[in-house]
């Protein structure tokens, strides 16, 4: 492979992207894991008594159910529940996931927005008024206050957004209050909470044709991946089910978690750091992206300032990828042995767990941006493209 050339060829460049993914997203080894507990409650409703029966849900809540017990979870799964199966299991639930170190709650079904509060609905509900709903529905806000006391994670996956027959029939008490859309309603989850929806505020979801809706498989290719970071896990969702669906579905996640890394699945070792990521996707290079501006003073954070080095592993064996950080704001790369990967040059920046990268020299039209944490001779950095981690070289 000739890298003599400025850019180098096609499949080095994206391999140079695939490793400055790694390299740039992640510098530093990734948090041990927590021992603590993992809960989880999962509720399929498809036998509707009042509506049209959906097929999908308890097919799907049966393998989300196995796919969380073979991460770890304990987990109780409810399938087609009424009211009462759906509250008291509710209420278990919580006693369970108070101080867990994960918990989490998957439910497949109908569920609505009625008079700005969200509502996951049970087989039994008939909604005859948009009154019913709080004696006959359970409330999406009573399901995060449940998973709130987490350690680490609260979890709330919702494939609850199809196209609801309860709204066509229900009689409204105030016409000017009783709004009830397509979908759930946009929701603000606070703290350690995030919440995935099968399709964004105020649109809907498909039940699918097969065993499982869109949402579900996309979640069941995608939950298991070892060392894939959990925000990073459902943006593969997100890709996965928008292609299924020829982008009429779009899945959304709410919620603002801190930059620590939160892994369902196995996390990525130091060893595999170097290799590919199973959230990156190296087989075409990162789109231009236009030059940050210049670097300006102290704009480098000194911990990042200094020479770091990564292990990457190829089909011929490993090679070593060495950055050095100055605190101009620029910075140096090359790899051992040269031809593993193409030296270059450029400007970046690091300051308040933030980051950027623009290759001026011998690597045009190339930039990212991410996240970043340092923990003494190791350091995390996240980008678009996955996670890859540094360790602090002699040199």
């Amino acid at each position: 492979m000739d890298l003599s050339s400025p850019l180098g060829s096609s499949m080095n460049r994206r391999a140079f992207v695939s490793g400055l993914a790694v390299a740039t997203m992640l510098a530093g080894l990734a948090p041990a894991a927590a021992d603590g507990r993992r809960v989880a409650l999962v509720i399929g409703n498809g036998a509707y008594r009042s509506v049209p029966a959906l097929s999908n849900p308890p097919n799907d809540a049966g393998d989300i159910a196995a796919a969380l017990k073979r991460l770890g979870f304990a987990v109780t799964l409810v399938r087609n529940g009424s009211f009462d199966d759906m509250r008291r299991g509710l209420i278990a639930f919580g006693r369970e996931a108070a101080g867990a170190d994960m918990a989490a709650v998957y439910f497949a079904g109908h569920g609505m927005e009625i008079n700005g509060d969200n509502w996951l609905i049970p087989v039994d509900a008939e909604l005859k008024r948009d009154t019913d709903a709080a004696n006959e529905a359970i409330s999406l806000q009573s399901v995060m206050l449940q998973v709130s006391n987490t350690g680490s994670l609260g979890l709330v996956i919702l494939d609850a957004c199809r196209n609801n027959p309860f709204a066509a029939k229900m009689s409204r008490s105030l016409a000017t209050r009783a709004t009830t859309t397509s979908g759930l309603g946009r929701i603000e989850p606070v703290g350690n909470v995030l919440v995935a929806y099968a399709a964004r505020d105020g649109t809907t979801a498909l039940d699918g044709d097969g065993r499982n809706s869109p949402f579900a498989a996309a979640l069941l290719r995608n939950i298991e991946t070892p060392g894939v970071e959990v925000t990073f896990m459902f943006r593969n969702v997100r890709d996965d089910v928008m292609e299924a669906t020829r982008n009429e579905q779009q899945p959304f996640v709410y919620g603002s978690l801190s930059r620590k890394a939160i892994y369902l699945a196995a996390q990525p070792t130091a060893d595999a750091a170097g290799a590919k990521q199973a959230n990156a996707a190296p087989a075409a290079a990162a789109p231009a992206l236009p030059a940050p501006p210049a670097t300006s003073a102290g704009a480098i954070d000194p911990a990042l300032v200094g020479t770091w080095q990564l292990m990457v592993a190829s089909g011929r064996g490993q090679s070593r990828w060495i950055w050095q950080i100055l605190a101009d704001g620029t910075y140096k790369f090359h790899a051992e042995p040269f031809r593993s990967a193409q030296s270059h040059e450029g400007t970046v920046t690091f300051a308040n767990g933030r980051w950027t990268l623009h290759a001026l020299k011998g690597m045009r039209n190339y930039s990212d941006a991410g996240t970043y944490e340092v923990h003494d001779a190791t350091a995390v950095i996240t980008g678009k493209l996955g996670t890859g981690y540094w360790k602090r070289s002699m040199e």
